[in-house]
């Protein structure tokens, strides 16, 4: 069937999460007086973040243990001596400043120009509820989309089937006429295939990828060679 709606995931996608995520950092470092280098406690930091996002996608951490735990190791890897309360306030701090800072990636409004006047749009995140409507809001985005999903809103993470089939329901759309475009392949886009939907992967990394049952694209605008 001819694909007629097309869910997006947000973060790492469209939404430039590693820019903003450094500087809503920045600037809780800069008000918390935290004497450290940003690139050095990035480095520590993203694969740190990344594991943690796993554990959560995985129900292995809560969403406090996540804000939490990934700033502590951070800062005990990097042997910096501070308080639990400190840790706290960052947490707080980055969950509040992190959706006023809105670099999307490039290509971002063109490609959504070209396929909101052809199918249908809308968001699959994992991100916090709280947080992703703001950010789309911010970034002047939201307005592209007719549907919305958290896994908050659904009670489970991608990959898990219920947040593709409840999102489906929700757009009144048809697996057999839907496509996933995500940056992770085992959330977004083998969570979408495994319900019957087609995915593109965004490989803005150019990773290697031992996949031939998906797309991939390097850049946004690359998607317009398949829809």
């Amino acid at each position: 069937m001819k694909i007629q709606h097309i869910f997006f995931d947000l973060d790492h996608t469209l939404w430039d999460f590693e820019k903003n995520s450094a500087l809503a950092l920045q600037k809780v470092f800069n008000k918390q007086n935290i004497n450290l280098s940003l690139d050095k406690f990035l480095e520590v930091y993203k694969p740190i973040n990344l594991e943690f996002w796993r554990l959560f996608r995985n129900e292995e951490v809560t969403k406090s243990e996540l804000r939490y735990g990934r700033l502590k190791n951070t800062f005990d890897a990097l042997n910096y001596t501070i308080s639990d309360d400190l840790i706290d306030t960052i947490a707080i701090e980055y969950i509040e400043f992190l959706p006023h800072f809105n670099y999307l990636f490039d290509g971002t409004f063109e490609i959504l120009d070209y396929l909101k006047a052809k199918y249908k749009l809308h968001i699959i995140t994992n991100g916090f509820e709280e947080v992703q409507l703001l950010k789309m809001k911010s970034s002047n985005i939201i307005d592209y989309f007719d549907v919305i999903v958290t896994s908050e809103s659904v009670g489970v993470k991608k990959p898990n089937p219920k947040v593709f089939t409840h999102s489906l329901e929700l757009a009144n759309a048809k697996k057999e006429n839907s496509i996933m475009i995500g940056d992770s392949v085992e959330a977004d886009v083998l969570g979408a295939i495994n319900v019957g939907m087609q995915a593109i992967h965004c490989n803005f990394d150019s990773k290697v990828i031992n996949a031939k049952n998906f797309k991939s694209v390097t850049n946004l605008l690359e998607i317009k060679q398949y829809l």
